[in-house]
Order: C-alpha cells, then structure tokens, then sequence
C-alpha cells in the first residue's frame, strides 16, 4: 500500500455490512421507544449498575460505569432521567463530557436479568437542589447530577449475557486471580511505596470510607 493511503479505512463499508448481515429483526426495532414505559421504569429501579458513554472534544468515546443502590437513577417521567454522582477519582470525565457535548448513552444491568436497558439522549450536568435530593445517599446529596432527556430507550436481548454466562457464580474468579490495585500501583512504580498489602488495605479503607 502506498504511503498516501495509509490512513485510508480498509474495513467493509455500511452498505456491505447490511448486505452481509440481512435487515435487522422486526421485534428489535419494534421495541424501540422514544420514551420510558412501564417496563423501563422497573428495569431502572431494580437496576443497581449503568455504564454511561460520552464523547470528548474530539468526538472520541469514553465509558464509565456508575452503581449504587437499586434504583439510585431516578426516572423523573417517561422522557428524563436523573443520575447523581458520588465520589470517585475526581478526573469528572464523564461530567465535563456531558457539560460540552450533551450526547450520552446509557446500559442497565440487573444482576440475574439476561437482558439490559438501552437509553440514549442528551444529558446536562445540573445542581438544582431539588432534583440532588432525588441522589441523597447516607444523609448525604451527591455534588451535582446528570439529567438526561431521553431520546431512544430499548431492550437489549440476552444472548451476550447468556454467551457469557455473566450471572452464573461458577464463572466467578478465584480471589487472587488478577492483581489488586495495590499490586498494580506497585508493581508499575505507579506510587512510592513498596508495599503492596498495606497499600491494598489503603484501597480498601478508601472503599469503605469515601463511597458517598
């Protein structure tokens, strides 16, 4: 190849993927909504993990997960959503996303449910006392919240879940089969201790101390 093609795209165009795959299911694009039923409110509520896409100032995607207690994301009515934040490594990557790009997308899990919920919209970080009172948590109201105007919301079926056995506790690794975090941070010189239990302890002392 020469070398003024070299950042042309090789992969199969748009057309020749459909025609490869076929149209997609009807009952899939049937269960496209541009709004929250009944049905979608009670996966939110019993949904204790949403992993939320946004897109930085270059276009670029970034995923992150967000989990609390069942039903810590609000459906305010079948068109908004409300996320609040809680501690974490303060990179608010997700937020200043949001606060320059409105574009989100958002995937709930419900441990033991095959299938996941699919919402996309347009977020805004907000601080609206009355809306943060929906995320307090342990007396505490979390420093701002997302609100998301839903655009599409939908069903995921269950066949990754079910190829991946995510719910099966035999799947579940033995402790010690990956390295901890202390261990990485360690090992990589990431930080300037050597000492890998008591910064593990550290972590979770973290955990146990600063989740609200």
């Amino acid at each position: 190849m020469a070398a003024a093609d070299a950042d042309q795209p090789t992969g199969l165009a748009a057309d020749a993927l459909r025609e490869q795959y076929g149209e997609p299911s009807p009952i899939a694009l049937a269960l496209i909504k541009d709004h929250l039923d009944e049905v979608h409110r009670q996966f939110v509520a019993h949904s204790p993990l949403v992993c939320i896409a946004t897109v930085d100032e270059e276009g670029a995607p970034t995923v992150s997960p967000k989990g609390d207690a069942p039903g810590f994301v609000t459906v305010l009515d079948e068109r908004t959503l409300l996320l609040p934040d809680r501690p974490g490594n303060n990179k608010i990557l997700t937020l200043s996303h949001a606060a320059a790009d409105p574009r989100v997308a958002l995937l709930f899990f419900v441990p033991g449910v095959r299938e996941m919920l699919r919402v996309h919209g347009d977020a805004e970080v907000t601080q609206e006392p009355s809306l943060l009172e929906h995320g307090r948590a342990n007396g505490r109201l979390p420093p701002s919240a997302l609100l998301v105007r839903v655009r599409t919301a939908y069903l995921h079926c269950g066949k990754a879940a079910i190829r991946a056995k995510l719910w099966d506790p035999e799947r579940h690794v033995e402790p010690g089969t990956l390295p901890s975090l202390g261990k990485v941070l360690t090992e990589q010189r990431l930080v300037e201790t050597r000492d890998t239990e008591a910064l593990d302890e550290l972590v979770e002392q973290t955990y146990r101390q600063t989740l609200y």
